[in-house]
């Protein structure tokens, strides 16, 4: 925000903005082939009207609302609602299967649901009928569902039936920066996904230092965002909601992953906040389409990442000079055209980025910042810069009023407004993660000669997807062992589209299988047979069908002998070496992904 302005809470922030923007457009959302728009006004009208409803269906201060839905303008304005009701948001992944919705309601004591489809619904309802829910919102219109004794409304005709004053709800916000906002539920080393508790002031915190990034270093203007990354989640839900409104901008809602390059062209953002796998999927597609215009336009491209390599380590050539001004009136501008040709930074979190893929981009005058952080920061703790110079192989410089230290050990750690409450009902976690006022973020890293920080490895045993999300392998093995046909198992995935695992059959239930089968009992006569890989399989797929979309293990390959302390794949507690094994079976593990990138 503005140097001179302070706000007490995220909803007085909202009201703010919106009182000065009026009938400027705000939330944009394509129905039937053309976007609309929803201004300022509108959409604190159905802010303040849903909060009325809220407090008329029993929501008190600090209470806890569940909302279940994909990115859309209800979304922001039920979390908005939800906020100035008084109460605190529990965002909900849309992919969560009937089991993690029960953990998450019978965890947080949320007493009221909020959910967009009937799709949504299937999963969701079931464990609502068996909680003690009692009010439950749709946003479309879905008929009567079996809710037991929930009480079921439906959007439009719940806030048409509490209109309410927009000067009166926001002069009625007592909220300060102490108070907590939202629980986010992130997985954690043990299984069970913990609740985070976020707090105004944090996600304020990481608002006012993004502003300070976006104004200092490239000009604060009508910015337009174009949010993607799910809503459920930290990063989109700091960075792709309330930076925009902190920036008093815009949001387009993009239709999908498929439609994504024609939402881009169309929307125009400015700022766009992206995953790592995004970026390899836009290299992948810019390159294969510059490939197919000919062999002169391919022949730019490379000459174009070559000099972009020389000109980020300041090695450029004299004779680079002539061919890079010829590559700034040609390919350049095609490949900024694809990202809708107003572009002032793609910002990369949520996962490590490959520093070859955000080359690419800076070689074709695309500026990509990538930063750091996790959910118990809000989730943004450090980002690359330009005015601080941009290195890819960095997570960037600490952002305003944050202190980021290494411990003796090498591990990260996070002090500031930015850092949670502590973890939802969950003391012991809670002190384990915060320590005399520091974060300890189970990441290990170190600063650079220009004070940048590199993150060089991982200290808790946690998998980040390409995606930004947490999946706990303790979980997911633990689940897999638990099958007559698995002995041991290690599952792997950072950085990837999806989790593989490598798995040693239980040797008793080999030796039976082997036996009615006429077979030898090893694993080397066995690995090729179809029938035994498809019982292995088969095996997966149970627990599969148990796990949410982000913990399902897409394919698998067999490990050459058991995990052993002899070995040193195993420590003297029984615990796997993840490192080793690593170490061991990379290649094989890499081949299960094949050209998945």
């Amino acid at each position: 925000m503005r140097a001179d302005e302070n706000f007490a809470s995220l909803t007085a922030l909202f009201f703010s903005r919106a009182a000065e923007l009026g009938d400027k457009p705000f939330l944009w959302t394509k129905r039937d082939g053309a976007w609309r728009a929803q201004s300022w006004t509108e959409v604190a009208r159905a802010v303040a009207s849903l909060a009325e409803a809220l407090k008329a269906h029993g929501v008190r201060p600090g209470d806890r609302v569940m909302l279940v839905s994909e990115n859309r303008p209800e979304f922001c304005i039920a979390d908005l609602a939800i906020m100035a009701a008084g109460a605190i948001t529990v965002p909900t992944y849309t992919t969560n299967t009937t089991r993690d919705h029960e953990h998450i309601i019978s965890d947080s004591g949320a007493c009221v649901v909020i959910f967009s489809t009937a799709k949504i619904a299937k999963p969701l309802m079931p464990a609502v009928i068996r909680s003690n829910m009692r009010v439950a919102i749709s946003m479309e219109p879905l008929g009567v569902l079996q809710s037991g004794s929930v009480a079921q409304f439906q959007w439009d005709a719940l806030i048409a039936e509490h209109a309410a004053d927009v000067t009166a709800c926001a002069a009625a916000q007592t909220a300060t920066r102490e108070d907590l906002a939202c629980i986010i539920y992130t997985s954690g080393t043990g299984g069970a996904p913990r609740g985070v508790m976020q707090h105004h002031g944090a996600i304020l915190h990481n608002v006012e230092a993004c502003v300070d990034v976006i104004s200092q270093d490239f000009g604060w203007d009508d910015e337009v965002f174009l949010s993607f990354l799910p809503l459920s989640h930290a990063y989109e839900h700091s960075a792709g909601q309330f930076l925009p409104i902190g920036l008093g901008g815009q949001i387009y809602y993009a239709e999908s992953l498929e439609k994504l390059g024609a939402n881009l062209a169309e929307a125009r953002p400015s700022v766009m906040v992206v995953v790592p796998r995004l970026f390899e999927l836009f290299r992948m597609r810019v390159t294969k389409a510059i490939e197919q215009q000919g062999r002169l336009p391919a022949f730019l491209l490379e000459q174009a990442l070559r000099i972009g390599a020389r000109k980020a380590n300041g090695t450029m050539r004299l004779v680079d000079w002539p061919l890079d001004a010829l590559l700034q009136r040609t390919i350049v501008p095609r490949v900024q055209a694809r990202f809708g040709g107003r572009m002032k930074a793609l910002v990369s979190g949520g996962a490590p980025l490959n520093p070859e893929v955000g080359a690419f981009f800076q070689s074709l005058g695309l500026t990509l910042l990538q930063g750091y952080g996790q959910t118990e920061s809000a989730p943004v703790a450090s980002v690359n810069r330009p005015s601080t110079g941009i290195r890819m192989d960095t997570v960037g410089t600490p952002i305003k009023n944050t202190e980021i230290r290494i411990a003796q050990d090498g591990e990260i750690l996070i002090r500031g407004e930015l850092v949670m409450k502590g973890y939802w009902r969950n003391e012991a976690e809670t002190a384990k993660a915060l320590r005399e006022g520091w974060l300890h973020t189970g990441d290990i890293g170190e600063f650079d000669e220009g004070g940048r920080l590199k993150i060089t490895d991982r200290k808790k045993d946690l998998i980040v997807n390409d995606k930004g999300d947490n999946v706990s392998p303790q979980k997911v093995e633990g689940m897999l062992t638990l099958q007559e046909e698995i002995g041991q198992v290690m599952v792997h995935g950072d950085r990837r589209p999806h989790l593989v695992a490598l798995v040693v059959p239980d040797p008793e239930w080999m030796k039976a299988w082997a036996a009615a089968h006429s077979l030898p009992g090893t694993i080397e006569a066995l690995r090729h047979e179809p029938d035994f890989v498809g019982a292995i399989r088969t095996a997966i797929d149970r627990v599969n069908k148990d796990l949410s979309v982000i913990e399902k293990v897409r394919r698998f390959a067999f490990a050459d002998e058991p995990f052993t302390i002899d070995n040193e794949m195993l420590t003297p507690k029984q615990s796997i070496r993840r490192h080793v094994i690593r170490a061991r079976y990379q290649a094989r593990l890499d081949a299960l992904y094949g050209n998945e990138r």
